[in-house]
């Protein structure tokens, strides 16, 4: 089974930028539905950006051309690119990782997902 170990969190002005990455470790990254979510303190958690090894990218609305998500297959690791950052954004951000053949599209809700980082914090202040 993969294990997963994010990293690239931290506090951040209104605006700015910060890159999340997620490594993988324990099997092959391309077998992989990969997505990251986040939760905010409250609030329901919700996903946020997927790909699969084809590099078929899904998003969520809010986060639609100021977030993008990448792997570099070579090195088993998933990023986050978030710009333009916004007071809304602060949560914790988790990457998640679920076998492709479990799904028609990688995406969905993060009970679909087995298989988890320990999360990294994301504080945006304005």
């Amino acid at each position: 089974q993969v294990q997963l170990a994010e990293s690239g969190g931290g506090s951040v002005q209104s605006g700015g930028s910060l890159r999340l990455a997620c490594a993988a470790s324990g099997d092959t990254f391309s077998r992989y539905c990969m997505g990251w979510f986040r939760q905010a303190p409250g609030k329901a958690r919700e996903g946020v950006a997927f790909m699969d090894s084809n590099n078929t990218t899904k998003y969520e609305d809010s986060v639609k051309g100021r977030f993008t998500i990448s792997q570099d297959n070579a090195k088993n690791t998933l990023f986050l690119q978030m710009n333009s950052l916004k007071p809304e954004d602060t949560a914790m951000y988790s990457c998640a990782a679920e076998l492709r053949s479990r799904f028609d599209y990688c995406g969905g809700s993060g009970y679909l997902y087995r298989y988890w980082g320990q999360g990294t914090q994301v504080t945006v202040f304005s």
